[in-house]
């Protein structure tokens, strides 16, 4: 019985290699589609900073023609046009306080929420994550009344007020962002056996001492997948920088490419060139970070 079994198990292994083969096959094409299309506004943009505007003007196909002087100049120019240094940094003031407030302010609710009950523990969470579901157009009439009524001291602000200052960007991203890293981390909390608790408790330690000492440590890659995240998502925000700021030397540096942006033309080159400059601190911060932006993202999905 067993000699017999062997070769039907064989024939029927057999006879489902091709469906699986064929299953493959479709997905891997379909896979290989998507990141064409994907990766093809990504090379024609390298492509169209490396030719200089006279070479794409001249020729009756414009942008779709091939061949010519391929040079750097497009970068350098932009670079000095634009005044990218100055803007980078402007980014960096911006960036850098806002997520260490949101990921700060965002470990203490999550904390709160996650190891302690009390009456409005989970309507508290939903707060928080309902927030993200506000589209932010909504709120640009009040939210612009509001920032020019509100006051400021003269070492944060330098007209009285929150419009036009970095502290009034750095809040509004510590608005939006808060709830959807409230979130991610209060999941993450929830894992981790209240019996750390209840020994740190027994040890003497304080809630601070238990939220600082124990519990944040325990959160490091998931504070660094979400540092990742949230330095891509205020790094590339270009719509806050206009409506809130009106000295150009403030604009964060994805507002500053509307520089390169004449009023009656647009040499598209060399704004291509000045978005691939802009494009590279996301890339190497996340090359960086990227073993613990992986960590992040996996916690949780295996148990044991």
């Amino acid at each position: 019985m067993t000699a017999i079994a062997k070769p039907l198990n064989a024939d029927h292994e057999l006879e489902r290699a091709p469906k699986k083969q064929n299953r493959h096959l479709g997905t891997h094409i379909f896979l290989s589609v998507i990141c064409v299309v994907w990766l093809f506004p990504l090379v024609w943009a390298v492509y169209t900073a490396f030719r200089p505007y006279s070479e794409t003007g001249a020729n009756p196909r414009g942008y779709f023609s091939v061949g010519g002087a391929y040079n750097f100049d497009n970068f350098i120019k932009a670079w000095g046009d634009a005044d990218l240094f100055q803007h980078f940094l402007d980014t960096l003031i911006v960036a850098i306080p806002a997520i260490i407030l949101i990921l700060f302010f965002a470990s203490m609710i999550a904390f709160a929420v996650s190891r302690y009950s009390f009456r409005f523990n989970i309507a508290l969470l939903m707060l928080f994550t309902a927030g993200n579901l506000l589209p932010q157009q909504v709120v640009i009439t009040p939210l612009y009344r509001m920032y020019l009524a509100l006051p400021m001291v003269a070492p944060i602000s330098d007209n009285g007020m929150w419009y036009d200052q970095f502290f009034g960007l750095i809040m509004i991203h510590l608005a939006f962002q808060l709830g959807f890293c409230t979130f991610v981390l209060s999941n993450y909390f929830k894992q981790v056996p209240r019996e750390i608790n209840e020994a740190a408790v027994v040890d003497g330690a304080s809630v601070w001492r238990t939220y600082w000492s124990v519990l944040l440590p325990l959160a490091r890659p998931a504070l660094a997948a979400l540092a990742t995240l949230e330095f891509t998502w205020i790094y590339n925000d270009f719509f806050w920088g206009i409506l809130l700021l009106t000295k150009g030397w403030k604009f964060p540096v994805t507002s500053a490419l509307n520089n390169l942006s004449g009023q009656f033309f647009t040499d598209y080159n060399l704004l291509a060139a000045g978005s691939l400059i802009v494009a590279l601190p996301t890339l190497i911060v996340y090359l960086a970070l990227q073993k613990q932006f992986v960590a992040g993202l996996t916690l949780g999905s295996t148990k044991g």
